[in-house]
């Protein structure tokens, strides 16, 4: 024991290295203004625009493919969905017509486990050799278990965590790296106080390019009423501090890490009769606009985090809920 105090009391820390936003190497430099010579709708247009390309985990399920439309309407030039081979397959109609409606973008699928690390892996390689770099990840990928917490298992509980929180991470920390060495590299050096790390050039599609969206809940905000999903909230709670973590050691890299709160969603998963109707009515009735979210309606944000207009959004939450959170 008295070893072990030893060693804790004279461990070494690493220290993070922030930004020097007004370096000329810096990738967190603020983006160069829209030229004037735009017109007022070209203009709006620019602004929202989508640069390189997007993969999103989940991304076979409705919201995820809702989402991959909006992105490449704004312009993503390639898109790699992962999900799980069944999920695929059963999509794969909607896949193809993706594909077909965006014929100036590469849309394709991979079969990804998200709590895998030899998975995940080979999901960048895939979306590297096919579309030539990662520029945005969405983590949609994600599980709801409702259990009473007294009868909850250690098995479920792990489950839940495993693939809703650490799962995230896993796929962040493997896009940020390729992120990352996807940047020019300056001889150039910026400091933050006593720590010097190499400078790095703007990349081609300028100052903070890159972007992870990690995918929370309202239920990390508030207790869910009237199931209990004890395991499903801490899950997510967790994103909240996640996107918030990596937010603050990333940018550096100009890489901006956001998180999404969404409250009910009205797809196949919160659809049925019997105890799931009960639910839905619960869920109406204490929201302010009376009803869940449709599909397409968190399409918005996810564009505004990936686009040029989220430029300086970072470490921050958008709960996009009806005003569920209110109460």
């Amino acid at each position: 024991m008295s070893a072990d105090r030893n060693a804790l009391a004279s461990r070494t820390l690493p220290f993070m290295t922030l930004s020097d936003g007004k370096n000329e190497h810096s990738l967190t430099a603020p983006p160069p203004p829209l030229p004037k010579s735009l017109g007022g709708v070209e203009r709006a247009a620019a602004r929202f625009a989508v640069e390189g390309n997007v993969v999103i985990t989940g991304g076979a399920g409705t919201l995820g493919l809702s989402t991959a439309r909006a992105l490449l309407e704004h312009g993503a030039s390639g898109l790699c969905l992962w999900d799980l081979e069944s999920t695929l397959r059963t999509s794969q109609s909607k896949i193809v017509d993706l594909a077909k409606d965006f014929p100036h973008a590469r849309v394709f699928g991979v079969s990804v486990n998200v709590t895998d690390t030899e998975s995940i892996a080979e999901g960048v390689q895939a979306v590297v050799q096919t579309l030539g770099s990662l520029d945005h990840i969405f983590c949609f990928a994600g599980i709801v278990a409702c259990f009473h917490a007294l009868e909850m298992t250690d098995k479920q509980w792990r489950q839940t965590l495993e693939i809703n929180t650490t799962g995230a991470f896993l796929c962040a920390q493997a896009a940020a790296k390729q992120m990352a060495s996807q940047a020019p590299k300056s001889k150039a050096v910026t400091t933050n106080g006593d720590h010097a790390t190499n400078g790095t050039a703007l990349s081609p599609r300028g100052r903070g390019g890159n972007s992870i969206t990690l995918t929370a809940s309202i239920s990390a905000h508030r207790v869910n009423f009237p199931q209990p999903q004890v395991a499903y909230n801490v899950s997510k709670a967790g994103i909240i501090a996640l996107k918030s973590s990596l937010a603050a050691e990333w940018a550096v890299h100009g890489i901006r890490v956001n998180s999404i709160s969404p409250g009910y969603m009205d797809t196949i998963l919160n659809a049925g009769d019997g105890s799931i109707k009960e639910a839905r009515d619960s869920w109406a009735s204490r929201n302010p606009m009376g009803r869940m979210g449709s599909v397409g309606e968190l399409d918005g944000v996810c564009v505004l985090l990936a686009s040029g207009a989220g430029s300086y959004i970072n470490g921050a939450d958008f709960v996009v809920d009806g005003g569920a959170c209110c109460f």
